[in-house]
């Protein structure tokens, strides 16, 4: 899987989490998930939400876990956007070893 959109503009990781609930339902392997472009902000451990809003990226983290889905993100995409640490639950990685990774997969599914 690919996500570009930007996660907290958009409900995004709650699409991705049904449609993977959905794929692993019907007999799926998600190998991956990776995150690039607007999308790896998500991987900010020092965003500060309101106390009304649901902290969507930690409950993602969560299921990915559950589900044994490693999250990938672009060091380039979250270098250029100031973003040097990562929350829990995130792996650095490059578009290389996500176009190796895709080389293994029979269908990408990109949000």
């Amino acid at each position: 899987m690919y996500i570009q959109s930007d996660c907290y503009a958009s409900p995004v990781l709650d699409d991705v989490q049904r449609f993977v609930t959905a794929a692993i339902a019907l007999g799926h392997q998600i190998d991956h998930i990776f995150f690039y472009q607007q999308a790896v902000q998500v991987i900010c451990p020092e965003i500060d939400l309101p106390s009304d809003e649901a902290d969507l990226a930690g409950r993602f983290c969560d299921f990915a876990s559950m589900q044994n889905i490693p999250l990938l993100y672009c060091a380039t995409a979250a270098e250029k956007r100031g973003l040097l640490r990562a929350r829990p639950g995130f792996t650095l990685a490059g578009l290389a070893e996500f176009g190796m990774r895709l080389a293994n997969a029979d269908k990408l599914v990109q949000f």
